[in-house]
């Protein structure tokens, strides 16, 4: 599964590349866009970008753990969590991608 890992200097090429603005504002709308989307989950916001996914804070109760080494119950503590849910036409694609991928090895 050792795929590559996109980054935002990938991100800002790839609109450079297909939408004509200069590297530099590539780079700036590229961070625009991730600062949006961070900032509006920091608020709680639910970001619902469609056919790609959805983000939410979702909050998570008290409860007890157990402490993997030593067998000692701790509590845990309320939190907020990030949940990233693929939309169905991401799931698609990537089921097509891989169903392609196992065709072409065989």
């Amino acid at each position: 599964m050792g795929g590559k890992t996109i980054t935002r200097a990938d991100l800002a090429e790839a609109v450079y590349r297909k939408v004509g603005l200069s590297r530099t504002e590539s780079a700036q709308l590229v961070e625009m866009v991730l600062a949006e989307i961070c900032e509006a989950i920091v608020r709680g916001e639910t970001v619902k970008l469609s056919s790609f996914a959805t983000f939410h804070v979702r909050e998570k109760n008290e409860r007890v753990g157990r402490n993997p080494k030593t067998g000692e119950e701790v509590p845990i503590l309320p939190r907020k969590v990030m949940t990233f849910k693929a939309s169905n036409v991401l799931k698609e694609r990537i089921l097509r991608a891989h169903k392609g991928r196992g065709a072409a090895a065989e």
